[in-house]
């Protein structure tokens, strides 16, 4: 029977790329999916453009439709059984998509707790929740809340992305939780390419970091290392958080350095030309209860262009101790460091080490593990009703 995914999300299609988007790829070389975009909210939607087609097919080689919610179905708040009602309309339509291409068993695949509420909306015959992060995002880490603890209760597959997460989560409902790591998009970042227009000029031995730059950096670490070596030249590759917007002193102190240069937002596409073009990969972040459980994707980007990388011994990067440098102290992230820019850590032998470790984690093979869990799944359900 053919299978169809209905996943659901917070982020549009055509947002940054987070696991979601890699993911669903992934699932969409071997059965329909449709990616239901978020409602635009109400007022957003009475603003003129707000229309457009209804389903849109983003990639060539992919069973992938983009759900873009037309303007009569916004976003509301209250009350609340017109909100139900128009979310339940909004799933059906995404749901009818798929049967229409013959697709006989639908997955609800849910990637935030806020989707419990879904859940009775629209009829579904498996219901996935795959947790890649800790959602309350405070430094405390606080117990996992009703509802988040409820919908993992209520999925058929629950996926947790990290050691971390598993620690906390996993025993919710341990007999039907596994853990898939983050991944990378292997070949893009694997492959060689000439120097990208961002990097040109910029001095060699360069410290790259790709990501958001936001508050669960160590940037009062960085900016002693930045101090401390102006003979390393410092990359960034990413855009500043508006919602970390009490970051603007660090970000402002870093632009008036000579050594440190910020290359901007790359697009998706174009992300893996730029590590290779590195020295040293960096992961460094705060030791904290938000950073316990996150698994940063960056890690196998960066192993996957044959990277040196040194990163904060948080729980993800603990298990990786053998691949990367872990170090704590502004003297020991020093050290590291010089230790990654030893010529021997660019042989060929250590690059294949590091692209071994990254090619594990493509996200194709990735998916292709989710959907054995799917497939499980729904053998067992159809067992129990036999």
């Amino acid at each position: 029977m053919r299978v169809g995914i209905v996943s659901l999300q917070p982020e549009e299609w055509d947002s940054l790329w987070r696991p979601a988007h890699f993911v669903e790829l992934g699932l969409a070389r071997r059965w329909p999916v449709v990616w239901v975009d978020p409602a635009r909210e109400w007022r957003d939607a009475l603003r003129p453009g707000s229309g457009g087609p209804r389903f849109r097919h983003p990639v060539s080689n992919r069973a992938l439709d983009v759900y873009a919610p037309p303007s009569h179905l916004p976003r509301i708040y209250r009350p609340g059984g017109l909100r139900r009602a128009i979310e339940r309309i909004r799933l059906h339509r995404a749901a009818a998509h798929l049967r229409r291409q013959g697709c006989e068993r639908i997955v609800l695949y849910a990637w935030r707790p806020e989707y419990l509420e879904c859940v009775d909306l629209v009829p579904h015959d498996l219901l996935v929740y795959h947790v890649i992060d800790e959602y309350s995002y405070s430094p405390d880490d606080p117990p996992t809340p009703g509802d988040e603890r409820e919908l993992i209760r209520r999925a058929d597959q629950v996926i947790l992305h990290s050691p971390g997460l598993m620690e906390k989560k996993g025993g919710i409902a341990p007999d039907k939780t596994a853990q898939v790591p983050n991944g990378v998009a292997f070949a893009r970042f694997a492959a060689d390419g000439p120097e990208p227009l961002e990097l040109r000029g910029i001095p060699h031995p360069r410290i790259g970091y790709v990501g958001a730059f936001r508050r669960q950096i160590d940037w009062a670490l960085v900016r002693r290392l930045v101090e401390a070596h102006p003979e390393w030249f410092w990359v960034f590759v990413g855009e500043w958080l508006e919602s970390h917007a009490d970051l603007a002193p660090v970000q402002a102190w870093l632009e008036a350095r000579p050594n440190v240069h910020f290359a901007g937002c790359v697009p998706a596409a174009r992300l893996g030309e730029l590590p290779a073009h590195f020295d040293v990969g960096v992961l460094p972040y705060v030791e904290d209860g938000y950073t316990r459980h996150i698994y940063p994707m960056k890690l196998h980007e960066y192993l996957a262009a044959g990277l040196p990388v040194v990163g904060t011994p948080i729980r993800t990067l603990r298990d990786f101790s053998g691949e990367i440098g872990l170090a704590r102290t502004p003297e020991e992230w020093s050290a590291a460091i010089r230790g990654a820019l030893a010529p021997e850590q660019r042989s060929a032998e250590a690059i294949a080490e590091r692209r071994s470790v990254a090619e594990a984690h493509d996200w194709d093979a990735l998916a292709d593990r989710i959907a054995s869990l799917i497939e499980y799944r729904l053998a067992e359900k159809r067992a129990a009703r036999s």
